[in-house]
């Protein structure tokens, strides 16, 4: 929804609560008090059974090895606060708090000798009514899928404290249904109060400004950290007056959830139902004249094997992953592949109730993964020209296995975004976060669905077989944008990863859709002005293996993002694209009126301008700038960039621009493997570009209608 007030004067560790209004008093916890519950038993066709491999996978990970020196981060205890809790926030914690540990606060004798806690809570997500589509499965789960997300949280937290140097142990409730649950070492209800994130009420927790129900988790470290006092027993939970309800302190206003309420779940937060549907994508495809590309002809793929040069092969294993948070991801990240499903067919087992109806299928699904946090959700049919033709790792043929795939983006954050130059440290673990909450979302929906005896499996960043690109377009999650390889949302912009799952089970599909991105592309050269390798194109579309597209130079785009040494991988053309905005009623009104009166795009673009999108918002700039070296966190020996916008770039640029582009030809063929080294050559790909067929002479020569948007 919408907000009336904006939030760019408030510091992202104050949190989407205005929790700094409350009244506080160092009062002791109550103990005996419970964590919220579901208000209803899940029923037999729940997907909760989706979840227990999950929560081992996430339980095996709360602890861990100490980097081998600490890293060189603020003294200030306050400081470090704040990063910790501006990083919960990034994962999606809805509170977060610090307590010192007491004594009595151990459950476990046997405890590590940790000084601090660092509480949060996650909320529950809303839920299906009775008989909405996805409530068979989804109602009476709230809670264990919090869980979940806390578990996720609290691995990622403690990680990082510990790429820092100090120990760190993450601390969260048992999953009854699990064979390998972890007990926590801590009573997470004393600490919730003593934190300051909750407080006893009728022997149950309860926190500021919500309704809804939540979970708690916790790290424990000896990381010193400022401590937060608790919520004063006079206190009121309330709102405390009508600005702070609207959201004036730039805060979730108190209406959101009623406003939400008035939306059935499958249809998400988004109201993608208003943007125009059509039968074929806004750029041209030309199914027949596609050719399946291997996996080893992905660009990254290309640099781990060498084809691209020692220094893109060396920092290939390492250039997302190079901050500490990014670093404290990767083992769930990897460790989720091993869990994405299946491809063979299975045999239907009468468990998640009638699924005969594909249009109920889809709305079902939509519904669970919204609740599990994807921002949008499409349906597209899994068509072979979609799939890698060959794996990278021993060459072997892949034959298309599914025929439908559901398809999800995951909003990196645009506060985030805001403080960033798209370019710099932070840049990695915003994709990280992203492909992280994508792989473990489309792994529990894809269980679910083999529960039921349809075979299913996900496709992440870790391990696809599937190209994500023409999946998103014909989910009619956006339009290709000149950005290039990148699907554009209208409500959140190019500021999205994606994650898929295919399977058998019979689903209605989404068409693509229209709302005249095309021609605000072709008016709008920002992302190209400020690319920082000059591989967005100033010029038209071109034809490239059947697609009409922007084609990005993706040998300058990939090699810049591999060997950046002022940051962690880029996305400054997300940053600086004007979609890339406050989710606000004048920026909505905005998008609207481009959306519905044509003659009004240009005033898209100059709106960003004038309110400076795409520049640095320093409130917003949260984390420390550390580069892990050799294992340890050091600050990066060749700085930060520190970009902002540069309006006199165009011309230069553009006189200057040279582009390749590789199509099959130029490209690995199948078969070939991670052993073999096949140097890019850019000659060719020069050649290849400058000889590129325009959209309009393929339409023609193909017999299609028109010239195109």
């Amino acid at each position: 929804m919408a907000r009336l007030f904006s939030n760019r004067d408030r510091p992202f560790d104050l949190g989407v609560l205005p929790t700094e209004l409350l009244a506080r008093d160092a009062v002791e916890p109550i103990a005996g008090v419970r964590q919220p519950e579901d208000d209803a038993l899940a029923g037999a066709a729940s997907m909760l059974g989706a979840l227990p491999e999950y929560r081992a996978l996430f339980g095996r990970h709360l602890d861990g090895p100490v980097a081998a020196a600490r890293a060189p981060v603020p003294d200030d205890p306050v400081a470090r606060a704040r990063n910790l809790k501006a990083s919960a926030y990034f994962l999606d914690a809805t509170l977060a708090g610090v307590c010192a540990l007491q004594p009595q606060d151990w459950l476990d004798a046997d405890h590590p000798p940790h000084s601090h806690a660092f509480v949060f809570l996650v909320e529950f997500s809303r839920e299906p009514q009775p008989g909405e589509p996805g409530a068979a499965w989804i109602r009476g789960t709230s809670a264990a899928r919090a869980d979940l997300r806390c578990a996720e949280i609290a691995v990622v937290v403690a990680g990082y404290i510990r790429a820092l140097g100090w120990s760190a142990r993450g601390q969260v409730a048992a999953d009854a249904a699990g064979e390998e649950a972890v007990q926590p070492q801590v009573d997470l209800a004393v600490l919730a109060q003593r934190a300051g994130v909750a407080r006893a009420v009728d022997g149950v927790l309860a926190m500021p400004f919500s309704g809804r129900g939540f979970r708690v988790a916790a790290v424990t470290t000896d990381y010193p950290l400022a401590v937060d006092l608790p919520i004063a027993a006079h206190a009121s939970l309330a709102w405390p007056d009508a600005a702070t309800y609207l959201g004036a302190p730039g805060t979730r206003p108190g209406f959101e959830d009623e406003e939400l309420a008035r939306r059935p779940v499958h249809l998400g937060r988004y109201a993608m139902e208003r943007i125009r549907r059509v039968e074929a994508p806004t750029t041209l495809v030309l199914r027949d004249e596609i050719q399946r590309v291997p996996k080893r002809a992905d660009l990254f793929t290309r640099a781990l094997a060498g084809d691209l040069g020692g220094k893109a092969r060396t920092e290939r294993t390492r250039f997302a992953v190079k901050h500490p948070l990014a670093f404290a991801m990767t083992p769930l990240i990897r460790g989720l592949v091993p869990l994405q499903g299946t491809r063979e067919r299975l045999q239907p087992t009468g468990f998640g109730g009638d699924v005969s109806d594909p249009q109920r299928n889809a709305d079902a699904i939509k519904a669970l993964a919204h609740v599990l946090g994807a921002d949008l959700v499409g349906i597209c049919e899994a068509e072979a020209w979609m799939y890698y033709s060959h794996d990278e790792a021993e060459g072997r043929p892949i034959a298309p296995y599914h025929r439908y795939a559901v398809v999800m983006l995951i909003d990196q954050g645009f506060e985030t975004m805001e403080g960033a130059s798209g370019d710099d440290w932070i840049s990695g673990a915003q994709s990280m976060r992203a492909y992280l909450r994508g792989a473990s979302i489309a792994g529990v929906m894809a269980a679910h669905v083999r529960r039921m005896g349809h075979s299913a499996r996900a496709h992440s960043n870790a391990h696809s077989e599937l190209l994500h690109l023409p999946a998103v377009l014909m989910a009619g999650l956006g339009e290709l944008s000149r950005i290039g390889e990148l699907i554009l949302n209208p409500f959140i912009g190019p500021r999205s990863k994606s994650v898929l799952f295919t399977t058998d089970l019979p689903l209605a599909v989404d068409k693509p859709i229209d709302f005249g991105l095309q021609a605000v592309c072709n008016a709008c050269m920002k992302c190209a002005r400020e690319c920082p390798c000059n591989a967005i194109p100033f010029g038209p579309k071109v034809m490239f293996n059947g697609y009409e597209i922007w084609k990005p130079d993706v040998e300058k785009c990939g090699r810049y993002r591999l060997t950046n040494m002022k940051g962690s991988a880029c996305g400054r053309c997300m940053k600086t694209c004007p979609y890339n905005r406050e989710d606000l009623v004048e920026s909505e009104r905005l998008l609207w009126l481009s959306i519905d009166v044509p003659d009004a795009r240009r005033q898209l673009i100059e709106h960003d301008d004038r309110t400076g999108g795409g520049q640095r918002n320093a409130v917003k700039r949260w984390w420390f700038d550390l580069e892990i070296v050799d294992g340890v966190a050091v600050r990066p020996p060749a700085g930060v960039n520190e970009r902002d916008l540069d309006l006199a770039r165009t011309g230069k640029l553009a006189a200057q621009q040279k582009l390749a582009f590789f199509p099959p030809a130029l490209q690995p063929a199948g078969g070939t493997t991670l052993k073999d080294v096949v140097p890019i050559d850019r000659p060719a790909g020069l050649a290849a570009y400058a000889a590129a067929e325009s959209p309009l002479a393929a339409r023609r020569r193909s017999g299609e209608d028109g010239a195109g948007p």
